[in-house]
């Protein structure tokens, strides 16, 4: 006899096959780790309970603010033709986003370097030419 025609746990068509589990990142609909999140949430004792729905929500807010972050920073490095995100366009995302600076504020990127900023003090005066120069 064949196995075919036995009942058992095998990959077979047909019965009551054992389900493949889900992750809760994937009910939810997101990339980052639920579970791990809420692992952290417990073992951090930040409250004595705590509802199902905080790790999600959590997690959606961070991936939610990570993906702000990429893409002003990739905006940054496509303007200054580079391919790779680099600390410097992260930095620069950041500091020239109003709501992302308040944010981030006091955080230090590292090597981030500074927004290019000239005092208009320092800048040259623009000189214009005059009356008895045009001829």
């Amino acid at each position: 006899m064949s196995g075919k025609d036995k009942g058992g746990k095998g990959k077979g068509k047909g019965g009551r096959g054992e389900k493949k589990s889900t992750s809760s990142s994937t009910k939810a609909g997101l990339q980052f780790p639920v579970g791990r999140i809420g692992r952290y949430l417990r073992q951090g004792k930040y409250a004595t309970r705590m509802g199902a729905g905080a790790p999600v929500y959590l997690a959606a807010v961070l991936e939610y603010l990570c993906a702000e972050i990429l893409e002003l920073s990739g905006n940054a490095a496509r303007d200054n033709k580079k391919t790779r995100i680099v600390p410097r366009h992260i930095t620069l995302a950041v500091k020239n986003d109003e709501e992302l600076n308040k944010l981030l504020g006091g955080v230090t990127i590292a090597s981030g370097g500074v927004l290019p900023n000239i005092h208009a003090v320092l800048l040259p005066k623009k000189v214009k030419p005059s009356a008895s120069q045009n001829y």
